[in-house]
């Protein structure tokens, strides 16, 4: 078994999509990044290059290169998920925490997780998400930057049981 962590914060704009775990969320202000900026997907593409011993997003992504401008992030967890899959590592599970002001991410909880379910190929009860506000504190409190922190187990024992 081996643990991995993974940490992404972006500025938030208005006029920007928002993008979240794979899913566009209505809101006023979007992230800013070279890719689609995805804080949660790049977050949880961090934590699985970090359990799989393979180094960083920005190396495996750099954001100095064109192909990945607009991205869309999917194809990071998908291609990283892919590479652990070659090496016989499977997810056990997978914690996040969404940091944001606004807007409020309860009611896309199932959503979210559903759809890292299905870029992890993983039962949706491998899955947990958290979403946090900064309370009115801070570059997240003052609704000018959203984080995301994930945390992932994985193990070579397909037989690993769901919760």
């Amino acid at each position: 078994m081996r643990v991995g962590i993974g940490h992404d914060t972006h500025r938030l704009e208005p006029d920007r999509p928002l993008w979240i775990g794979g899913i566009e969320i209505p809101a006023d202000c979007g992230a800013v990044g070279h890719s689609d900026a995805d804080v949660l997907l790049h977050a949880v593409t961090d934590a699985l290059l970090g359990a799989g011993g393979l180094g960083d997003i920005g190396r495996w992504f750099p954001d100095s290169d064109p192909r990945f401008a607009g991205a869309d992030s999917s194809r990071f967890v998908v291609t990283v998920r892919e590479e652990l899959d070659q090496r016989g590592w499977k997810v056990v599970n997978l914690d996040v925490i969404v940091f944001a002001e606004a807007p409020r991410l309860a009611p896309f909880e199932r959503t979210i997780r559903e759809r890292l379910a299905e870029l992890l190929q993983t039962e949706i009860a491998r899955i947990n998400f958290k979403a946090k506000t900064g309370e009115g504190v801070g570059p997240i409190g003052r609704g000018e930057a959203i984080s995301a922190t994930a945390a992932v187990l994985i193990d070579t024992d397909s037989r690993v049981e769901a919760p």
